[in-house]
């Protein structure tokens, strides 16, 4: 098996619309387009099914990147991007739009033993991921080409792969829950804040029936 080889900064960025880079930028374009605008509400009814394929096309943008050899960056430091954006809107927006299934356990590391699993938030979780992809983007809008590539590349394997993998996990589960008429366990008392112990998020639980999810979720059963 042999890795890709990444082609030098001036390569990549004369190669045209068929190079990695591009076809790695413009499939992050457009996650970062598609949730903002999800993000709006002006179509909740299709929030979910959306959310869980923009985030399945990122996955393979992201198994591209990890699949490359190390990508190295042509400066030695990594030069200024100015202030982060501000995700709070972002953040806010989704996590209205997603009540009351916002809220999801997750086990951080599966090859950890005996992992305890932790509350997340969906909307935390997209809010991060546009956060460190349009750190990389910034880049290479500025024509950085490889100082983008080794962002995106390591920020998928440190950060935003792991959270897009649970986030969509917990939209296939909720998915997969209400099109195959099984209820969900509710999360309205399960809180990111609480430090669940053992036993807690089961205890937690209680019951959301179908008919309290799937229209608002654009998931009601096909008619």
């Amino acid at each position: 098996m042999t890795s890709e080889v990444v082609p030098s900064e001036d390569e990549l960025a004369v190669s045209g619309p068929d190079s990695f880079a591009v076809q790695i930028a413009d499939q992050i374009e457009s996650f970062m387009v598609a949730v903002t605008e999800v993000a709006k509400g002006d179509d909740p009814d299709s929030a979910v099914p959306y959310l869980l394929l923009q985030i399945s096309q990122l996955l393979l943008a992201g198994g591209r990147l990890g699949a490359y050899e190390d990508i190295v960056p042509e400066e030695r430091y990594e030069p200024d991007t100015g202030p982060d954006p501000d995700m709070d809107e972002l953040r806010e927006r989704l996590a209205a739009l997603l009540a009351p299934v916002d809220v999801y356990s997750e086990v951080f590391d599966p090859y950890v033993p005996h992992s305890k699993p932790v509350p997340s938030r969906i909307s935390d979780d997209l809010a991060d991921i546009i956060s460190n992809l349009r750190h990389g983007m910034a880049h290479y809008r500025e024509g950085r080409i490889s100082e983008a590539l080794w962002w995106w590349q390591f920020s998928y394997l440190s950060n935003w792969g792991p959270t897009a993998s649970a986030s969509l996990r917990a939209l296939q589960s909720l998915v997969a829950h209400v099109r195959l008429d099984t209820p969900l366990a509710e999360l309205d008392g399960l809180d990111t804040d609480s430090g669940a112990e053992d036993g807690d998020l089961e205890r937690q639980a209680g019951r959301v029936m179908e008919a309290e999810i799937a229209t608002p979720l654009g998931l009601g059963p096909e008619r």
